[in-house]
């Protein structure tokens, strides 16, 4: 009785503090092996490449808490960037104005494969992989399609003022990626955490059976949180292109669904839905990031951080995992 008991208290203490456990783990790991890991213009240079990591795990938070999941985040990122780079690359004198419209229009746009995507799910009940997966390679198409298969370049005036979003540093020392980060992560927790809604998505990952019976408009939630999923990952999109001054339609994106669901379950939120864990999520996107930037900093193949990616999810989801003998 004694051994059972103490069992439950370690798995429950791993439920609770893996995910933390596992980020002190790789911040040492770090510390020895590459240089200047604790360096201000390290951590600045971490904030500007976790930005697309966290804006996409948020929304997967609220997906995959509903027992949903949101493989097409990557294919929408590269849509938002392709038509983002088409509304602002023109000629004439820059505006601010001009400029916001132009984004906002695509991440409307882009935001629409959400609404697809939950109309799917949540009205006619078909499997959230299936839906998504299709969205995965028909919104990537048209990424390809926007940009007629071709490297684009921001420029312009115009384009010149949209890579302050990907470049500008607060008081010269903090990117301005911290300021999406931010937000995302305050808007999303305050969602989940304080309001009614909020409430609404946990119940119906915990039985959408017995949300129903009990008066949620079960499919109203779920368009939700697939548009905002998709906005939070059309965001992502441009503060990517925003970075690097051009998009590539192929590139822009590729796995970036991998990295946010491994965030959310490193960070303990279960796959088959209930309760999302706000800055579980957090500490599991900045897990998924130290590890591409180890390998990227150590010159070690890419492929290695895929490899340790892949064993950290497994491990995460039996560590999550409810399991009855």
């Amino acid at each position: 009785m004694i051994n059972n008991k103490s069992q439950m208290n370690s798995k429950e203490f791993l439920k609770k503090y893996s995910a933390f456990i596992l980020l002190v783990i790789m911040l040492i790991v770090n510390a020895i092996i590459t240089p200047n890991f604790f360096a201000l213009n390290t951590f600045s240079l971490m904030l500007t490449q976790i930005c697309p990591v966290i804006l996409t795990a948020m929304g997967m938070t609220m997906v995959i808490s509903t027992g949903g999941i949101d493989i097409s985040v990557g294919a929408v990122m590269a849509l938002a960037a392709a038509l983002s780079t088409r509304f602002v690359n023109f000629e004439g004198k820059a505006s601010i104005i001009m400029l916001a419209v132009g984004l906002l229009a695509a991440i409307i746009l882009s935001s629409a494969s959400g609404l697809v995507s939950g109309f799917m799910v949540g009205k006619l009940k078909v499997q959230p992989m299936v839906v998504t997966l299709g969205l995965m390679i028909g919104v990537r198409g048209l990424a390809l399609v926007a940009t007629s298969s071709k490297t684009v370049y921001i420029s312009q005036a115009q384009g010149e003022l949209y890579k302050l979003l990907g470049n500008y540093k607060i008081a010269g020392l903090l990117p301005i990626q911290i300021i999406p980060i931010i937000l995302s992560i305050a808007l999303v927790y305050f969602i989940l955490n304080k309001t009614v809604l909020g409430r609404r998505i946990q119940a119906v990952g915990d039985n959408v059976n017995s949300a129903r019976l009990a008066g949620i408009n079960v499919t109203a939630v779920i368009i939700f949180v697939y548009m905002a999923s998709a906005f939070l990952a059309s965001a992502a999109g441009i503060f990517s292109v925003a970075k690097i001054g051009n998009i590539n339609p192929n590139d822009v994106g590729l796995l970036a669904e991998l990295d946010a669901i491994a965030a959310v379950v490193i960070g303990g939120t279960k796959m088959s839905g209930g309760r999302g864990r706000v800055f579980g999520t957090v500490i599991g996107a900045f897990i998924m990031s130290i590890i591409s930037m180890a390998v990227n900093t150590n010159n070690i193949p890419y492929e290695y951080a895929q490899i340790v990616k892949a064993i950290i999810i497994v491990v995460a989801v039996y560590i999550q995992s409810d399991r009855k003998k």
